[in-house]
């Protein structure tokens, strides 16, 4: 018992997590969106795997401590070898200031990850060694357990995804601001109906900013009312009319439905 009680509060101090040493410009407006200022998320990651001796960016994640990354379970194949690429800002830059290549030790997927309903949309990934925090590398926090936001919460999809439907991958990390859309809402029979299950967030859906493919597993960035930055959604789906649909808002794993079963897997 104790030892959780240790676990989440390692996870959750806002003193050692979610606050970026440069601040993200969310004052201004992924799909849409714009460059984000170098290593204002310094908690996403691209996870890259192995193919003809190069590595290359097949989903964002989230590092929520100095050993772990969230990522959606849609992302991870088996017979794929990963790595994970921390502290950058543009993927073509090969020695970017503050960056960092790890391997990876151990991927959990959810046990009750289910591909045709996309439920249980989460993996988490233990690195092969700690990594050194820097003004490059902070951890996300996590929110509170099974909490929710309200409607139109402003909120912050970031990713190096394609920049339009069928468009080309961005090198430069990009954000997009995506409101928060209630579950009532995202349920509606012109929505998303029954795809979207309650352990599901929805965000944007206006037709114009979304994230799209690539920037799958990445992070939903909203901050804490005590200005600390949580990771309150993971990447899952979008429509397959395009990535900036109206009424089909991207849609994220619920990070605060899986609080009990992250602590569990990073115990491991």
């Amino acid at each position: 018992m104790l030892g959780s009680v240790l676990l989440i509060a390692f996870l959750s101090y806002a003193s050692s997590c979610g606050v970026p040493t440069y601040p993200p410009n969310v004052a201004s407006r992924v799909v849409g969106g714009e460059d984000v200022k170098a290593h204002s998320w310094p908690w996403q990651v691209s996870l890259q795997y192995l193919k003809d001796d190069t590595y290359r960016h097949t989903c964002g994640g989230t590092l929520i401590s100095s050993q772990h990354v969230l990522t959606a379970a849609h992302c991870i194949s088996n017979s794929r070898t990963y790595r994970v690429l921390l502290g950058k800002n543009n993927l073509e830059v090969e020695e970017e200031d503050g960056s960092v290549a790890v391997a990876v030790d151990t991927i959990f997927v959810h046990e009750k990850w289910n591909s045709l309903l996309v439920n249980n949309d989460i993996a988490l990934i233990k690195l092969a060694e700690p990594v050194e925090l820097s003004d490059t590398i902070q951890v996300a926090c996590l929110p509170p357990e099974d909490s929710l936001l309200p409607q139109d919460y402003p909120c912050y999809v970031t990713g190096w995804g394609l920049l339009w439907t069928d468009g080309p991958l961005s090198d430069v990390l990009q954000q997009a601001l995506l409101p928060i859309v209630d579950h009532d809402t995202c349920s509606r029979f012109d929505w998303w109906s029954i795809m979207v299950s309650e352990k599901m967030v929805c965000a944007g859906g206006d037709g114009v900013l979304s994230a799209c493919n690539g920037d799958s597993g990445g992070p939903l960035n909203c901050e804490a009312e005590d200005g600390a930055w949580e990771v309150r959604g993971i990447v899952s789906f979008g429509s397959s009319l395009g990535c900036n649909t109206a009424k089909k808002p991207t849609v994220f794993t619920r990070v605060s439905a899986y609080i009990d079963w992250i602590n569990e897997k990073i115990l491991l």
